[in-house]
């Protein structure tokens, strides 16, 4: 021992940018989920286009969704039916979204991916100072982790055609509040570049 501290695993240059991946389930994707809306389905390219360019890049890649466990209160059944049970349709990732080798797994049970969670914590250590965030639904989850995002410090980048909302309204009122006060709205073109490490 020389008595100079070593890394568990030195970040790398190109974890300044992370991936954030939230909710792409079954609940919102499948016609059997409990929450699913047919305009869903028309994230999906601009999402798949995201995480390959992410795995091009080299980037980190978070896959955050909702698990809650069976049988046990949850304060969110005050608000919403019961959904994403462990084990259930409602919880299971949408095909083709599975975390590959490298990539990580973020449970939630509230509707930001950064509360009573570690992703703060692994992004700092990763040196992650962008967080692009992508899937649905954008007025509630993804609100949510946004202003996470902002508030512990990352800037947050929402890429459009890769978030969506069965209210419309309410999506275009958060891109704008994201825009306004949070962080920065791209285009999808904008957001693979970023991601394959063309971008800032």
């Amino acid at each position: 021992m020389n008595g100079t501290a070593q890394s568990w695993g030195a970040a790398d240059e190109r974890h300044r940018v992370a991936l954030v991946l939230v909710d792409v389930i079954k609940a919102f994707f499948d016609p059997r989920g409990e929450f699913h809306y047919a305009e869903a389905a028309e994230t999906l390219p601009g999402l798949q286009r995201l995480l390959e360019a992410a795995r091009a890049g080299g980037r980190l890649v978070v896959h955050a969704h909702e698990v809650h466990r069976p049988g046990l209160a949850d304060e969110e059944g005050g608000k919403l039916p019961q959904h994403c049970v462990e084990g259930s349709l409602d919880a299971e990732l949408v095909p083709g979204f599975a975390p590959a080798d490298g990539e990580v797994d973020v449970p939630k049970r509230r509707y930001s991916a950064f509360f009573a969670t570690d992703l703060a914590l692994l992004l700092r250590e990763q040196r992650v100072r962008q967080v692009v965030v992508a899937g649905v639904k954008t007025n509630v989850c993804i609100r949510a982790t946004v202003q996470d995002a902002f508030a512990h410090g990352f800037e947050p980048i929402l890429v459009r055609g890769a978030v969506g909302s069965n209210r419309g309204h309410l999506h275009d009122a958060t891109i704008e509040d994201v825009e306004r006060y949070l962080g920065r709205v791209i285009d999808l073109a904008e957001g693979e570049r970023l991601l394959r490490g063309a971008g800032r």
